[in-house]
């Protein structure tokens, strides 16, 4: 699933005793013809790989200067195998950071036993967590740090990790576009061109190595790291994609997991991966947006957009409207205004600059709108990067439907009761009926009881990106696990963030290993103070 989500941090690694040689697992669910199993050739290539980088480690010396990473942050790198069922094979190599634990405890300065590493994916696919390390130096994260080494990674494709392209950058940003909400067959035939287009241009820019870049490898990876690291079992922070990535590691490894947390859950369900995650995500989207538009009425006095949530929307077809006929500053058109309002359907925080960005427009000043939604050149390449990484992993993954009539009839259905993201969602992942390499059958996720220690499931109840329900089927997955849900709220992404509740049950699980039963629930955290267009 798609997320704006990108976490910061500051954090080390001590490498240690190696790690065991992973149990080889039974399959958990046939291959697909011509599709990458999780075969006892991988199994056994995962093992090989784990075990050399016990022996090998990380060297970890001072960041590169176009890293951008403060001088208590380190980098290394991590060979792994490009095709697991050949393990002395092609190797890539994976850029890791870490910021070493502090070692006392942040208000009383007594000293704390390190917990070895905490390594954090916050999800995409195709986002890095490089950054992670930084977030040592927030004071939510203090008392973590000071027990942990934390340490992020860029996944494989991702920024320096063997990175994937598929499409110059050049041709990624071309300027204000429209973004119908209930598309012609016209713009439709050719959406579906340009989708094929893409898709060739993957294939042509990676060949066969395509294929490996997948869900599965992911937590391949994460084990071989994990052995790097010098630690027997892993303690783990996924947020969003990142919770796929740790429910597959769990399902594979779960002798390997010594704490996990699942940070707004993707639903793990073989047959929602995941064409039918993306429709169920741009329904959760509508309401969403809908929360946006009912907090903006509240706050009328403020932004003058109306006094109702309908009110509001129809002010924001209008801006919608008038910049398909003249794009604001000759750069942002409904299709970057789209992608910017995005950004308030995951985060409420957005919620006051994207309203007075809105309420400025229509008082006659385009100036905060462009700066919020006009695309930076010069970040073409990395969010190129960032979908055709996306791309590959969901298209690899799992079957989707390879007639575009079967798009039209899911989304054009949807789209009259979920206008606002359904057809854009549509563009983003339509390569993925033209994709040409080989399909996975996905794992069937779970855990018995016992096969697991208890892990920690955060999630909010309006979240869009990874709607609610996807909480609910993990948790039932996972024997011993424990949901955490924030109540009456929607931001993406709970771990660290502003509910106090929800924090404290994090850091008695990681600190401690305690989890609240089987369920909890927090209040939801405050909603955000309107900002006066004046300041």
């Amino acid at each position: 699933m798609r997320t704006a989500a990108a976490l910061v941090a500051a954090g080390s690694l001590l490498l240690t005793t190696p790690a065991p040689a992973a149990r080889t697992p039974a399959p958990a669910s046939a291959s697909a013809p011509g599709s990458t199993s999780t075969s006892a050739s991988e199994a056994r290539g995962t093992a090989v790989a784990a075990a050399r980088a016990a022996s090998e480690g990380i060297d970890f010396v001072r960041c590169s200067e176009e890293q951008e990473l403060p001088p208590t942050v380190e980098c290394g790198t991590l060979r792994v195998p490009l095709d697991y069922a050949r393990p002395d094979g092609e190797q890539v190599r994976l850029t890791v950071s870490r910021s070493r634990a502090s070692g006392k405890e942040p208000v009383t300065g007594r000293a704390v036993p390190r917990q070895g590493s905490l390594v954090n994916n916050p999800g995409g696919p195709g986002v890095s967590g490089m950054y992670f390390p930084m977030l040592g130096a927030v004071p939510g994260w203090k008392r973590l740090a000071a027990a942990y080494d934390l340490v992020g990674y860029a996944p494989r494709g991702v920024g320096r990790s063997a990175p994937l392209s598929c499409a110059g950058p050049a041709a990624f940003h071309q300027g204000p576009a429209p973004a119908p909400q209930h598309p012609s067959a016209a713009v439709k035939r050719e959406r579906a061109a340009r989708a094929a287009a893409y898709a060739r241009g993957c294939a042509e820019r990676s060949g066969d190595a395509l294929r490996h870049y997948t869900s599965l490898n992911n937590a391949r990876d994460l084990d071989v790291l994990r052995a790097a690291l010098g630690e027997n079992r892993l303690t783990f922070l996924g947020s969003s994609y990142g919770t796929y990535i740790g429910a597959l590691y769990a399902t594979l490894f779960p002798s390997h997991v010594r704490r996990m947390v699942f940070d707004s859950a993707v639903n793990p369900a073989p047959e929602r991966v995941w064409y039918r995650n993306n429709l169920a995500q741009s329904a959760a989207f509508e309401d969403r947006w809908a929360d946006f538009r009912a907090w903006v009425a509240r706050h009328h006095d403020v932004y003058g957009l109306g006094d109702t949530a309908r009110k509001v929307g129809d002010s924001y077809d209008v801006v919608r409207e008038r910049l398909a006929g003249e794009p604001a500053g000759g750069k942002v058109g409904p299709a970057q205004l789209h992608a910017s309002m995005l950004k308030a359907a995951y985060y409420d925080d957005h919620w006051p600059q994207r309203a007075h960005a809105l309420s400025a427009y229509l008082k006659g000043d385009p100036a905060p709108l462009v700066e919020q939604a006009e695309e930076q050149p010069e970040a073409a390449a990395e969010a190129e990067n960032t979908r055709a990484v996306y791309l590959a992993v969901e298209c690899n993954d799992a079957p989707w439907p390879t007639d575009f009539a079967v798009w039209d009839r899911d989304n054009t259905r949807l789209a009259r009761r979920a206008p606002f993201e359904t057809w854009d969602n549509v563009w983003t992942n339509l390569p993925c009926a033209y994709w040409p390499a080989p399909r996975q059958r996905p794992l069937d996720v779970r855990a018995g009881q016992g096969a697991l220690p208890p892990t920690l499931v955060l999630a909010a109840e309006r979240d869009a990106a990874t709607p609610y329900d996807g909480a609910l089927e993990l948790h039932r997955r996972l024997a011993g696990a424990a949901l955490v849900t924030e109540r009456d709220a929607g931001s993406h992404g709970l771990a660290g963030g502003a509910n106090a509740c929800v924090n404290a049950h994090l850091t008695a699980y990681l600190l401690e290993g305690r989890v609240p039963g089987r369920r909890a629930s927090c209040a939801p955290h405050p909603a955000p103070a309107p900002a006066s267009p004046a300041t």
